[in-house]
């Protein structure tokens, strides 16, 4: 009698429960969905992002800027300035770093933009093996390519006006982008302006003395995380665009400013920016300089410096306090660049960095999981995985 009363008690627990069955048929239901929907957010979102580019562009650097400048926000309030007149002193400190900065990089390349058609014909002559190179080679593509063109016939020519000269440019891009830019200031100072009381409440209204702390916590993860990276970038692009500079007015380069603006801003964009600053370098120098080796000099000092910099600096300012995958910034900046191009290239690394600090507190989607495993996209958390790896390894570290 117990061994039968045991063998039934065994097989009712081996068999699964029918409310248990029904639950996981319906985490799986909902697990579905949630892929799927986000499976056409992921695919659509950069298309519309990119076809939105004159709304979402302005609008989300803006947004990069105000979380930049909500320690000086909280450095103001802290000493009973009113929120307003604080967002108000971040905007016009801001604006004028900009300006500033803007100033000296664009001013005098207006002047380099006006000496090229002067100084072209120096610039071919450095360049005169180079050219006939990728004469040849034009050459040879054109007959080819006359071979195997079949031309239309009956075909309409379309004729595209474009500005035919510096000022004419501006002139017509000129109120599209203050348009813009003021838009961006806006979206900065009522940003700042709201801070303290969109944070409060924003706490307050969990439901959960849990919920309420860890939302305060991912928003000071946010912060830090975009501010003590852009703040130390800054300082490193600054300082290096500084020495740059000095080493090209020791090298009797024009516009040594200019030049050490250019290298600070492009320093930005990883792993692109540097290439560009030298290409920039290698052509002012072909301008200045009277042959191709010496034109190679300010280039190679730049190179120098920022490698330097980039395996020296960098990694020990940065890396202590924020480690992101090579890959992730490759990715990143491929994928910012082809929706918005050198304003995304610019936002690229920020905007991960945002992404990555929210995902590290609320937890990534375990597709592999649903794939393959349990059925749900439920993940656990790093504070759990971190918990657990100490469970396990106190015991072997004891033994």
């Amino acid at each position: 009698m117990d061994a039968r009363t045991s063998s039934n008690a065994q097989e009712s627990a081996e068999a699964p429960h029918p409310l248990a069955e029904t639950n996981a048929k319906r985490d799986r239901l909902l697990a579905s969905i949630a892929l799927i929907a986000g499976a056409g957010i992921f695919v659509a979102l950069p298309f519309a992002l990119r076809a939105g580019a004159e709304f979402f562009m302005p609008v989300t650097a803006a947004l990069v800027v105000a979380i930049t400048l909500v320690p000086l926000l909280e450095w103001f309030e802290r000493r009973g300035v009113p929120s307003r007149l604080s967002a108000g002193l971040c905007v016009i400190i801001f604006l004028s770093i900009a300006v500033f900065a803007v100033a000296s990089i664009v001013l005098p390349a207006i002047d380099w933009v006006a000496l090229i058609p002067e100084r072209l014909p120096k610039v071919r002559a450095a360049l005169d093996p180079v050219l006939d190179l990728y004469k040849a080679f034009d050459k040879f593509v054109g007959k080819i390519m006359a071979q195997v063109t079949i031309t239309p016939q009956g075909g309409r020519t379309v004729r595209i006006e474009t500005p035919n000269s510096l000022s004419g440019l501006l002139a017509t891009s000129a109120p599209h982008v203050l348009i813009q830019l003021f838009f961006a200031l806006l979206v900065i100072f009522f940003f700042l302006a709201g801070w303290t009381t969109m944070r409060k409440r924003t706490i307050v209204s969990r439901g959960s003395f849990e919920g309420a702390l860890t939302t305060a916590r991912v928003i000071q993860q946010v912060v830090d995380a975009t501010s003590i990276y852009i703040g130390t970038i800054t300082l490193i692009n600054v300082t290096l665009g500084a020495l740059t500079a000095l080493v090209l007015w020791q090298l009797g380069m024009d516009s040594p400013i200019m030049w050490g603006g250019i290298v600070a801003v492009l320093n930005y964009i990883p792993y692109l920016g540097p290439i560009g600053s030298a290409l920039l370098l290698f052509f002012g120098g072909l301008m200045i300089f009277p042959d191709v080796w010496s034109a190679l000099l300010p280039p190679l000092v730049f190179v120098g410096l920022h490698l330097i910099e980039a395996n020296l600096i960098t990694p020990m300012i940065v890396g202590k306090r924020l480690t992101i995958s090579p890959l992730a910034i490759l990715v990143s900046l491929s994928f910012w660049s082809w929706v918005w191009g050198t304003t995304g290239a610019l936002l690229a690394v920020p905007l991960l960095i945002i992404m990555k600090t929210i995902f590290s507190a609320a937890g990534t989607p375990d597709i592999a999981g649903f794939l393959f495993e349990h059925g749900t996209l439920t993940h656990a958390g790093e504070e759990e995985t971190e918990k657990d790896s100490t469970d396990v390894d106190t015991p072997r570290a004891a033994t």
